[in-house]
């Protein structure tokens, strides 16, 4: 079994790699909640659904999120009647809130929600959300302590960043099929999708059973850096990084890890780090990481896999 850690496009786009190399019998893929929230009266899980459409293949590959010939008919009405419009909500997108809202009021666990709605899209990989509770991801910034979205999409990372809190965390309540693997002993290997380490990933190992699992593991964990060159393929985490006083670099995402990550793949533009990350005690795989299409993610996740296997090979 792999157990991937993802968030966000670079998350869901090697999901969608992992998806297309192994069954789905040897994959979970636990998906960062701290980004959700409620807006119009529904539960919206952005990095939840971003992950399901793009492993379903229905996903919004312009623009990062949503799904593809979408229509806005709702949003156009909303707007005309004077409501909120700063957080687009397609119509065929808004389908997924309601039914996962009216669960919710419902009772039914947000993991068993997620089970049906990718079962609907035709996945047959597990899809896991970090906690059935809600974590909540606080940004600290010079204009105060901001909820995520309020920061993300509303002021669109403008504000200058200076930590981050997970509200609620510690009630976190991990799904009982993640809980079930951490007892079963049956983890070959964690992948950490080349999602942002501080919005994506952080959230994730901050739920303290999580956390304390990778910690203790008799497994190797892998990771992929979502930074090339200094830039983020995609969204702030470049620039939240220099604004906390580290360095944008793939050495910079090893040094924010630390003993947490034993194994390093990173883009070839950067392999000239090689060297120093071995020196931070870590294995280094060096390949093109830039997922520009499905091709890409497959070849992505079959070097990560294979990389992966060679710790196994290495402690036998």
């Amino acid at each position: 079994m792999i157990v991937a850690l993802a968030g966000g496009v670079g998350g869901a786009r090697l999901a969608a790699g992992l998806a297309a190399a192994l069954p789905a019998r040897e994959l979970t893929v636990v998906v960062n909640t701290g980004d959700d929230f409620e807006h119009l009266g529904l539960t919206i899980c952005p990095d939840l659904d971003t992950v399901m459409y793009t492993l379903a293949g229905i996903n919004n590959a312009i623009a990062g999120w949503g799904r593809a010939d979408e229509s806005w008919n709702f949003m156009d009405t909303l707007g005309k009647l004077g409501g909120e419009t700063w957080f687009r909500l397609g119509d065929r997108d808004l389908a997924v809130h309601v039914i996962r809202s009216l669960a919710a009021h419902g009772g039914m666990p947000l993991s068993e929600v997620t089970r049906k709605l990718a079962s609907r899209f035709g996945i047959r990989h597990a899809i896991l959300p970090m906690s059935e509770t809600p974590v909540r991801t606080r940004v600290r910034t010079g204009h105060g302590e901001l909820s995520f979205q309020d920061y993300f999409v509303r002021l669109r990372c403008r504000p200058r960043v200076r930590g981050f809190r997970f509200a609620h965390r510690r009630q976190a309540a991990p799904p009982a099929p993640l809980r079930k693997l951490f007892r079963a002993g049956a983890v070959t290997a964690v992948v950490l999708c080349p999602s942002n380490p501080y919005v994506s990933i952080a959230p994730i190992l901050a739920v303290p059973e999580i956390g304390a699992w990778i910690r203790r593991r008799d497994f190797p964990v892998v990771a992929i850096s979502p930074i090339i060159g200094r830039a983020a393929v995609k969204g702030p985490a470049a620039k939240m990084m220099r604004e906390l006083g580290q360095e944008p670099s793939a050495l910079g995402v090893v040094r924010h890890y630390g003993r947490l990550v034993d194994g390093w793949v990173i883009d070839n533009r950067d392999s000239k780090l090689g060297a120093a990350i071995a020196r931070e005690g870590k294995r280094v795989l060096a390949t093109n990481t830039l997922m520009t299409d499905r091709g890409k993610s497959l070849r992505l996740a079959a070097a990560t896999l294979a990389f992966a296997r060679t710790f196994a090979t290495a402690r036998g």
